[in-house]
C-alpha cells in the first residue's frame, strides 16, 4: 500500500543545510495501522507530509495506492490526494461553518451533487458519534468533538489512507483513548490504512500494529509492537517503552524497599501473551524457600497481544533465589536483574 525507498530531505538555512529526514525505507501494508514514533526534531512530521506530497524528498521514492506521491504534480497529484486524507493536532477546522458543512466541504470541492453530499455526511456524522450535533460550530464542541469532526471530514471522499499527524496531543487521557478506539473501528470497518505519528507510545502501544522509531532523521528500529515492548532494542526505544511499562513511581518505590530490605535481589520481569496470566509469584513463594514482595506492575494491551512488567524483591539464600531466577526465565519470562543480592 506505501513504500518509502531511501528517502532523504534536506533543507538550506542560514547555518547550512539540514536534513530533517535520512535515507528511510519503510514498506506498510494495506489494512495496517501504522506508528511512527520520535520526540520533537526527530523527522516524523517531515515523512509523513511526504506520504501526500506536501513535501517532495531530496532523494528517494514515497508510493502511495500505486502512485508515485513524490513524482507526480498538479492535477495528478490533486486526484492522488483524495485516497490520501490528514488529520491534524489542532483539528483545522472552518469556524464560520457547522458540523455538517464542515465535512461536506471536501466533498464540494470534489464536485459531489447536494443530495449525494447530504446523504455522506449523515451517514459520517452517524460513524463517528456526532448525531444531535449536526448544527453546531466549532467553538460549541469538545476538543474530541472537534477531532471526530476532523476525522469524519477526512473520510468524506472514501479514502485508502488516513494521516494522523499528532492527531491526539490536544487532549485529555480520557478523550484520547476514545478517539483511538474510534480509529480501531474505522480501521476494522473500513479496512483503512491508518498512519500516524506520535510521541507517546501509549497511543503505539494502544491502537498499532507496527512501529518505527526515529532519531535525528533515521528509523533506528522497527517491528511489531509487541515485540518492540517485548525487547526493544535502542536505547530512545527504552525510554519510550518505558513510558507505558513503567509508572514513574516506581524508581522511587525500588530505592525505598532497598533502604527497607538491603539484602536480596531486585529483578524486573517481562510478560508477553499467555505468560502474563499464568501464577507464577505463587509457584515462587510454593517451591522455594524465598520471600517475594512485589514491587510495582503493569499488564498492557496492544493489538498483538498482551505485555507486563513486574517488578519484585527476592530474599533467600543464594542458591534459593538462583533457582527461583532459573525457573522464571523457564517459564518463557524475560528476567532482568535490577540489583543483585547481597
Amino acid at each position: 500500500m506505501i513504500s518509502i525507498q531511501n528517502v532523504k530531505k534536506v533543507y538550506a538555512s542560514l547555518k547550512g543545510k539540514v536534513t530533517a529526514v535520512d535515507d528511510v525505507s519503510i514498506d506498510i501494508n494495506a489494512g495496517e495501522i501504522f506508528g511512527v514514533i520520535g520526540y520533537s526534531g526527530a523527522g516524523k512530521s517531515t515523512l509523513i507530509r511526504m506520504l501526500n506530497g506536501l513535501e517532495i524528498p531530496t532523494e528517494g521514492s514515497v508510493t502511495v495506492a500505486d502512485k508515485q506521491v513524490s513524482r507526480i504534480k498538479g492535477g495528478e497529484l490533486r486526484k492522488a490526494r483524495q485516497e490520501i486524507s490528514m488529520i491534524f493536532q489542532h483539528f483545522n477546522l472552518l469556524w464560520s461553518r457547522t458540523v455538517r458543512e464542515n465535512i461536506a466541504f471536501p466533498l464540494e470541492i470534489a464536485g459531489i451533487p447536494k443530495a449525494q453530499r447530504l446523504k455522506r455526511v449523515n451517514e459520517l456524522i452517524k460513524l463517528v458519534g456526532l448525531e444531535g450535533r449536526e448544527d453546531a460550530y466549532p467553538s460549541q464542541l469538545s476538543g474530541g468533538q472537534k477531532q471526530r469532526v476532523g476525522i469524519a471530514r477526512a473520510l468524506a471522499n472514501n479514502p485508502k489512507v488516513l494521516l494522523c499527524d499528532e492527531a491526539t496531543s490536544a487532549l485529555d487521557p480520557q478523550t484520547t483513548d476514545s478517539i483511538l478506539d474510534l480509529l480501531v473501528d474505522i480501521n476494522k470497518r473500513l479496512g483503512l490504512t491508518i498512519v500516524l505519528i506520535t510521541h507517546e507510545m501509549h497511543v503505539i502501544r494502544k491502537i498499532c500494529h507496527r512501529v518505527a522509531v526515529m532519531e535525528d532523521g533515521k528509523v533506528v528500529e522497527t517491528g511489531r509492537v509487541l515485540e518492540v515492548f517485548k525487547n526493544p532494542q535502542q536505547q530512545i526505544t527504552k525510554r519510550f517503552v518505558s513510558q507505558v511499562t513503567e509508572p514513574e513511581e516506581t524508581k522511587e518505590t525500588i530505592e525505598h524497599l532497598l533502604e527497607r530490605y538491603p539484602q536480596g535481589t531486585v529483578i524486573q520481569l517481562g510478560f508477553v501473551g499467555e505468560s502474563a496470566e499464568q501464577p507464577l509469584i505463587t509457584n515462587l513463594i510454593r517451591n522455594f524457600e524465598v520471600t517475594v514482595n512485589i514491587l510495582q506492575g503493569k499488564i498492557s494491551q496492544t493489538q498483538n497481544g498482551s505485555y507486563g512488567t513486574l517488578f519484585v524483591h527476592i530474599d533467600g539464600e543464594e542458591p534459593e533465589v538462583s533457582k527461583a531466577i532459573a525457573y522464571i526465565k523457564s517459564q518463557q519470562v524475560g528476567v532482568e536483574v535490577i540489583k543483585n543480592g547481597e
